[in-house]
C-alpha cells in the first residue's frame, strides 16, 4: 500500500507540473494573440527615397489618405510612403511640416485610419479601387477570414479555460481532454489567420507591385501571431497528455490495488 502511495503521488506531481506549464503557455499565447490583434504593425512598408522627397509631397499625401471621398486604391498607394497596416486600422507617418527648411526626421506625425464592422465585410475588387471590375473572391474571404479567426481563437481558449476552471472546482484531469481539444482547435485557428493574411498581402501585391523605391515586410504584430499559434499547441497537447495518462494510470493504479 506505501509502494501504491508513493507512485501515486509521484503521478500527481507529474500531471500538475504538465497543467501548470500548460496554463502558463496558454496564458502567454492569449496575451501574444490579444496583443496581436490590438497592434497596427502586421505589415510595414518603408519608403527608401530621400527624406527631401517625402516631405514635399507629405502635405499632400496626408490630406487624400484623410479625405473621406478616397478609394482603398489611393489609401493603399499613401501606405507605401512610411504606412503600417493592422487588421482594425491603417497608418501612414509623414512630415508634420512639409518645408524644405524643417528636418522632416524631427518633425513626423502619424496619421490613422480605423475600419468598421462594414469595411471589414465589403467585398474586394479585381481591380483594386475599380467598382466596376467585378468582385475578387479569393482576396474576400481572405479579408473576412483574417477579421474573424483571432476572435474564434481567443474565444475558444476562453471557454477551454473554463472548463479547465471547472475541472479544478471537480478535481479531476478528465475535462482536461476537452481543455486541450479546445485549444488545440484554437491553434488550427491561429495558424489560419496566419496563412490568411500572408496570402491576401501576396494577392494584393501582385495587382498593386510595389514601387521600387519602397520596401514592405510583415511588423512584429504578425510576429506575435506567429508565436502565438505554436504555444496554443503545445499547451494542447500537455493538457491532453496529463489527462490522458493520468486516466490509463489510475485505472492500472486501482487494478494492482484490487489485485
Amino acid at each position: 500500500l506505501s509502494l501504491c502511495s508513493i507512485q501515486g503521488a509521484m503521478m500527481d506531481n507529474r500531471f500538475a507540473t504538465a497543467l501548470v506549464i500548460a496554463c502558463v503557455l496558454s496564458l502567454i499565447s492569449t496575451i501574444y494573440m490579444a496583443a496581436s490583434i490590438g497592434t497596427d504593425f502586421w505589415y510595414e512598408y518603408h519608403t527608401l527615397s530621400p527624406a527631401e522627397n517625402v516631405s514635399e509631397a507629405g502635405r499632400s499625401i496626408l490630406e487624400e489618405f484623410d479625405s473621406k471621398e478616397a478609394e482603398d486604391l489611393h489609401r493603399q498607394n499613401n501606405l507605401f510612403c512610411n504606412g503600417t497596416v493592422g487588421l482594425w486600422r491603417r497608418c501612414i507617418t509623414v512630415p508634420k511640416n512639409p518645408h524644405w527648411y524643417i528636418s522632416p526626421e524631427t518633425d513626423m506625425t502619424t496619421n490613422c485610419i480605423s475600419f468598421s464592422l462594414s469595411d471589414q465585410f465589403m467585398e474586394k475588387y479585381i481591380e483594386p479601387g475599380n467598382h466596376n471590375s467585378g468582385t475578387d473572391l479569393n482576396r474576400t474571404y481572405l479579408w473576412r477570414l483574417q477579421f474573424l479567426l483571432p476572435f474564434v481563437s481567443i474565444g475558444l481558449m476562453g471557454f477551454g479555460a473554463l472548463i479547465g476552471v471547472c475541472a479544478c472546482a471537480c478535481r479531476s484531469l478528465y475535462p482536461a481532454i476537452a481543455t486541450g481539444v479546445l485549444h488545440f482547435l484554437a491553434g488550427l485557428c491561429t495558424l489560419g489567420l496566419v496563412g490568411c493574411y500572408v496570402a491576401g498581402i501576396e494577392l494584393l501585391h501582385k495587382k498593386l507591385p510595389l514601387p521600387d523605391d519602397v520596401r514592405g515586410e510583415f511588423g512584429w504584430s504578425f510576429c506575435l501571431a506567429c508565436v502565438s499559434a505554436p504555444l496554443q499547441f503545445m499547451a494542447a497537447a500537455l493538457f491532453i497528455w496529463a489527462a490522458r495518462t493520468n486516466r490509463k494510470e489510475f485505472t492500472l493504479l486501482k487494478a494492482y490495488r484490487v489485485a
